[in-house]
């Protein structure tokens, strides 16, 4: 029995390893980075997200509060344990990374979910792929990406609750364990995270199931570094909203650079794009 646990636990350890390799290689962990500055630099992509403001900080201050008020206390007592006379301060930062968790679950579910979509393909419209965004809704002549915006002919399919909350009570208790855990953590969030970024563009690409699965294995590697990068970028306080409209616009950078061919480094995004190829 011992000998059959430390194969199991040999092969998972090589399988992280070349899903790691894979995703370094890949350079999809940079995509979330590039979003923030795209996002920054194209003002007419502010619009979905501050027509959204009022509504997302109250949810906000709420769930953050509650938080505070009713998991402080029990996550502190439960890290004296582990993280000792830093316990008070890693509870505090953990009930934040908790809340603004969160906080972006239940707003792309309920509050931001067509602004995000309208982030995407604004953010596609603005890297010159009218085409594939017209898979998906009508195109306006004139103006800035985001006044081009017509009506939706396909909303996205996905929700993301409450399959993701489940997902991330279910990993939760992963973090009581001193940086393993939080490494181990982010890591699953991330194999999830990655591949739902590209929801839309998979939708605008008329991909079915199997074609959206068997591209997402191929690349697993790249997703998953997309992903734990995303996620990490979400999980800072006070600024998880403002993340997932700049990890929404990477995502969106990522699938115009396969469609127009814009990639010219080795590595795995002129492979994803030959993938998108062989998927059609």
């Amino acid at each position: 029995m011992a000998e059959r646990v430390r194969e199991v636990a040999v092969e998972e350890a090589d399988r992280l390893k070349n899903l790691t390799s894979d995703a370094a290689r890949s350079g999809a962990y940079l995509y979330p980075i590039r979003g923030i500055a795209y996002f920054l630099s194209h003002k007419s992509l502010w619009r979905p997200l501050t027509s959204k403001l009022a509504p997302t900080m109250t949810l906000g201050l709420g769930i953050t509060t509650f938080m505070f008020v009713f998991t402080y206390l029990p996550q502190a007592a439960v890290m004296a344990f582990t993280s000792g006379p830093l316990a008070a301060i890693s509870a505090a930062l953990l009930v934040l990374s908790e809340s603004s968790t969160l906080i972006t679950i239940l707003s792309k579910t309920f509050l931001i979910e067509d602004a995000l979509t309208d982030t995407f393909d604004g953010a596609l419209l603005s890297k010159n792929t009218t085409d594939l965004v017209s898979e998906g809704r009508q195109i306006k002549a004139g103006g800035d990406p985001i006044a081009k915006l017509g009506k939706l002919v396909k909303k996205p399919l996905v929700k993301f609750a409450p399959k993701a909350l489940i997902r991330y009570l279910m990993y939760l208790p992963l973090n009581f364990i001193p940086v393993v855990g939080t490494v181990v953590f982010v890591l699953l969030q991330g194999k999830k995270a990655g591949p739902a970024a590209h929801t839309r563009y998979f939708q605008l690409k008329q991909w079915n199931k199997s074609q959206q699965e068997k591209h997402i294995e191929q690349y697993r590697g790249a997703y998953t570094g997309f992903g734990v990068a995303a996620v990490l970028l979400e999980l800072v306080p006070l600024a998880s909203i403002l993340f997932a409209f700049t990890n929404t616009v990477g995502a969106a950078l990522w699938a115009a650079d396969i469609e127009n061919q814009h990639i010219t480094n080795e590595g795995t995004a002129p492979r994803l794009r030959e993938q998108a190829k062989k998927a059609e």
